[in-house]
């Protein structure tokens, strides 16, 4: 289970869902977990970014 908190890169692109909360979110390899609405979030990965390959 991938589990980031808000202000740490992200290390697997994905959906995401805040920890208590019922929406997803795409958070995208590499890039700085964003706050929410409530400030500082832990995030529960819930689908990886799948890549075909070329």
């Amino acid at each position: 289970m991938v589990k980031v908190k808000t202000g740490q890169i992200c290390e697997q692109s994905g959906q995401y869902r805040p920890i208590g909360g019922k929406t997803e979110v795409t958070l995208v390899q590499g890039k700085k977990v964003p706050p929410t609405s409530q400030g500082a979030t832990k995030f529960v990965m819930v689908d990886p970014t799948k890549h075909k390959n070329k």
